[in-house]
């Protein structure tokens, strides 16, 4: 229980938990690179020297068929005479009687093709040598691909083998963006979501592209993951190496929100304060899923239209593990009296008869609390009036709304101090005469009890009240000393 002025003097603020249509933006730097199944590397299949050079510096446009360079192979004029060889060996025997002949001309050629075919010649250079009847010393390579030249490690007069590199052609007109997100917002991102991304060397523009993978691993420094956006290029502002910022929109859709400030996170479990009215609050464990801005989603802990403290709740954390505290004092015979009730005139005392050591008890009035719901006036009282460590009787008078007392209620009497980890305990109450019901009590620390009465009528709605009562640090039985 905290008092309205210790509340405004701590500034306690409140929400209503509610369902809200919760979004984000994940924001990441990120890196323009080559669109690695766009990128053609240029080996070739035989050894040779490098003669005429076309395409002859790094970022140089090449268009698919252009030629590269040319190449004098031995091994390839070989293979060309080989060929004419074996067509020209074919004609001479066109006029055989000998089927197997003429086959085995035929496969002599085809095989010649064969060769050539693979050495990367075309079609139509084959049929260019047939048709001159004479070795081409230079083979020309053409581009395989559409793109720009990024690596070219031949020159003029070079010496290549197949294993040697000649070129390598990128396609620019789709580029990745590499992109490192934090360890926290992995699951916010998904394949297939839209980025939008922005540069430097373009204000005010706006480049648009789709998350295509989320890379397996962290980074063990950073504590990020790398995100890989697909960035259409069409008109190649976006180079290679360039670095950029984007946004990755988030949409959770609506669900059940916890405000941010509400939330007390010990590690080991986490906690909302919630308002009971009259300055009770309840602390009670929730749990929770990500963080969506400003807000948590509720998974489990507290329903919809319930209110929470969201600022001030560290205060009232602090207030209640004192008083819890305090209370324990009292439990164990360790004083268990408040410092601002530590005064003789507190304590139940009979006055001392002057003539005589005879003691006398003064009797005490009940002091009550009262009540209206659905039609019924509820009174509570306790004896002793001021309740006590140990034994207490509580008295229940219920009266209905013609002012006629309820005496064929079922009462039950639920009991327990607003603090974390105490458990509630629960008894019948014995019915008396003219709507009232009472119980034995034993309460077990000093400081504030709340007391819920349930009324059960037959054929009617069950009545819950709560009241709340302040046990002293005396024990019961010291009043009749």
């Amino acid at each position: 229980m905290v008092s309205p002025r210790k509340q405004q003097l701590i500034g306690v603020t409140t929400a209503v938990v509610e369902k809200r249509s919760l979004e984000t933006t994940v924001r990441a730097v990120g890196r323009i690179e080559y669109d690695e199944q766009r990128i053609t590397h240029v080996n070739l299949r035989i050894s040779g020297w490098v003669e005429d050079l076309f395409v002859d510096y790094t970022g140089q446009v090449v268009r698919k068929g252009e030629p590269l360079f040319t190449l004098y192979s031995p091994d390839l004029v070989a293979s060309q005479d080989e060929l004419l060889l074996a067509l020209r060996a074919r004609e001479k025997v066109k006029n055989s009687p000998l089927s197997e002949v003429h086959q085995q001309a035929d496969q002599l050629v085809d095989a010649a093709r064969d060769r050539l075919r693979l050495w990367t010649l075309t079609n139509q250079q084959i049929d260019e040598i047939v048709r001159r009847g004479k070795a081409n010393t230079y083979l020309t390579i053409y581009a395989p691909v559409t793109g720009y030249v990024i690596e070219k490690p031949v020159f003029k007069g070079m010496f290549v083998q197949p294993e040697t590199r000649v070129y390598s052609i990128a396609d620019l007109s789709q580029v990745w963006m590499n992109a490192e997100i934090y360890e926290f917002e992995v699951p916010f991102v998904t394949v297939g979501q839209l980025g939008t991304a922005t540069f430097t060397a373009y204000p005010g523009e706006q480049f648009h592209g789709r998350v295509s993978y989320i890379y397996p691993y962290l980074n063990q420094e950073a504590r990020t993951v790398k995100v890989r956006l697909e960035m259409p290029n069409p008109t190649l502002l976006l180079k290679p190496e360039m670095y950029g910022t984007v946004q990755i929109a988030v949409h959770r859709g609506v669900q059940l929100a916890l405000p941010e400030g509400a939330l007390l996170d010990s590690g080991t479990r986490k906690l909302v304060f919630v308002t009971r009215g009259e300055g009770l609050f309840e602390p009670r464990e929730v749990t929770v899923g990500p963080k969506i801005g400003a807000y948590y989603e509720v998974q489990k802990g507290v329903q919809a239209g319930e209110r929470v403290v969201t600022s001030g709740n560290f205060l009232i954390d602090s207030e209640s593990k004192l008083m819890a505290a305090t209370n324990m004092m009292g439990s164990l015979g360790m004083g268990g009296v408040k410092m601002e009730q530590a005064q003789m005139g507190k304590m139940d005392m009979g006055e001392m008869n002057m003539e005589g050591s005879q003691k006398t008890t003064s009797k005490r009035s009940e002091f009550e609390q009262h009540k209206q719901a659905d039609g019924l006036s509820i009174s509570l009282s306790t004896q002793p009036a001021s309740p006590r460590i140990g034994q207490n009787v509580i008295r229940v008078t219920v009266i209905n709304k013609d002012g006629k007392p309820v005496s064929n209620a079922n009462v039950q009497l639920t009991y327990t101090m607003p603090m974390p980890g105490m458990m509630p305990a629960t008894v019948p109450m014995k019915r008396g005469k003219d709507g009232t019901y009472e119980a034995t009590v034993n309460l077990g620390m000093a400081g504030q009890w709340d007391l819920t009465i349930t009324v059960e009528r037959p054929g009617q709605t069950n009545l819950k009240e709560t009241f709340s009562v302040t046990a002293g640090g005396g024990m019961s039985g010291m009043q009749g000393m």
